[in-house]
């Protein structure tokens, strides 16, 4: 008689994280594996860096925000003006066509913060109120520049027929207009955002107005993260730097990529040594319109208790960010997770966020080779000319996380 084959199957696991089915599943492992005890060759056993921060440090100190006096504002609605008299498209948007002389260094220095120190911080004090909305996108992409110079794309190349490169999304619900069966990204809906990364080295967000309830954003430390998981399961460590099942949703060219989750980077001459962790979570568990694909390769129970891990420390250790409107959040995207609490809108008091994908060539960590095709589709050749910064939401096309 034939043995039977053993055909894998996606694991019990969905977008919001069940605390009770992770903890079932440790147990369960723990009981029938044996679990590597020793880290991947070459990685830390713990990392010691600003980097590696406790939310609840963080929540008690008020230094990681910038706030901007009366002169600042100032600065930044002559360079508005100037860039407004030069009469070109908002691509052109640049560090020279917004001047900013005297701001522009402390920015550049709060760009080093980004880099090389905790690795995140607010600006706060953007007058929202006194400006159009495009006003406010020239605004806030003008002081972005001298974060990082290169906007990245946030469509896939794929959708956009008329070859523009949308480098500026709007971040709000949109179940009350849009069909729920076309929305697959949580950023459109009101639900909470689960810990993740984005595409890209620095994400920002601006706050044009708040929720009337909730909507609380969250920052935790990646590598405090992965400190935790070296000591405690190093065996998680490991699953999470071998290759993954990222899903294409339907990619008819590639229905799926494997990659690792956790990259490892040695200490050079000029650079510490760093680890990087990028990914969301929905490329394994699917999120409303775009569910896990069923004919690629299901994640593991490994990788099913290493995504819910990932998620649950990340809370446990986050700092939930005061975001009030014109604050400006800038987060090293490579050190750290984000997410987002559910939130409540009313009439006229609607959760509104505006997002850029920056990258600083000056100050820009080496992208990891497998993730270079992702990183080359966001910031590769964005063309001045091809820039497109929509004024309202619109259901977007990701070019995947």
């Amino acid at each position: 008689m034939a043995a039977a084959v053993h055909t894998p199957v996606q694991p019990d696991i969905q977008y919001h994280p069940d605390y009770e089915k992770y903890t079932a599943r440790v147990a369960r492992r723990k009981a029938t594996e044996e679990l590597s005890k020793s880290l991947p060759e070459g990685f830390p056993q713990k990392l010691e860096s600003p980097l590696v921060w406790e939310g609840k440090d963080v929540e008690k100190r008020d230094d990681w925000i910038f706030k901007l006096n009366d002169a600042q504002r100032e600065e930044i609605d002559a360079a508005l003006n100037s860039f407004k008299a030069l009469k070109l498209s908002l691509g052109n948007i640049n560090a020279e066509t917004f001047p900013l002389p005297n701001l522009g260094p402390t920015l550049r220095s709060l760009s080093n913060e980004i880099h090389n120190g905790r690795g995140f911080f607010v600006l706060r004090g953007l007058d929202i109120d006194r400006y159009s909305r495009e006003d406010n996108i020239i605004i806030y992409a003008g002081v972005s520049s001298h974060i990082g110079s290169i906007r990245g794309r946030q469509e896939d190349r794929r959708f956009n027929a008329n070859g523009g490169s949308v480098v500026l999304s709007h971040i709000k619900d949109l179940t009350r207009t849009a069909d729920a069966n076309t929305i697959g990204a949580p950023s459109n809906t009101n639900d909470k955002q689960v810990f993740h990364t984005d595409s890209g080295d620095i994400i920002s967000l601006l706050c044009l107005h708040p929720a009337a309830e909730g909507g609380e954003s969250q920052i935790s430390s990646s590598w405090l993260v992965y400190n935790i998981l070296a000591k405690e399961r190093p065996d998680l460590v490991r699953t999470l730097s071998e290759p993954w099942p990222v899903d294409g949703f339907n990619n008819p060219e590639k229905p799926y990529t494997t990659r690792p989750l956790l990259y490892h980077q040695k200490a050079t001459e000029t650079t510490p040594e760093r680890v990087l962790i990028q990914y969301a979570r929905r490329y394994f568990t699917g999120f409303l319109a775009q569910p896990r694909s069923t004919n690629i390769p299901p994640i593991s129970e490994a990788q099913a208790e290493a995504l819910d891990a990932l998620h649950f420390l990340a809370e446990e250790h986050s700092a939930a960010l005061d975001f009030q409107k014109g604050d400006v959040q800038y987060i090293n995207n490579l050190s750290i997770f984000h997410a987002r609490k559910g939130f409540r809108d009313e009439p006229g008091k609607e959760r509104h966020l505006l997002r850029l994908w920056l990258r600083d060539p000056e100050l820009a960590w080496e992208t990891p080779e497998p993730l270079r095709g992702r990183w080359e589709n966001v910031y590769g050749d964005v063309k001045v000319e091809e820039q497109v910064f929509p004024l309202e939401p619109k259901l977007r096309k990701s070019v995947g996380r």
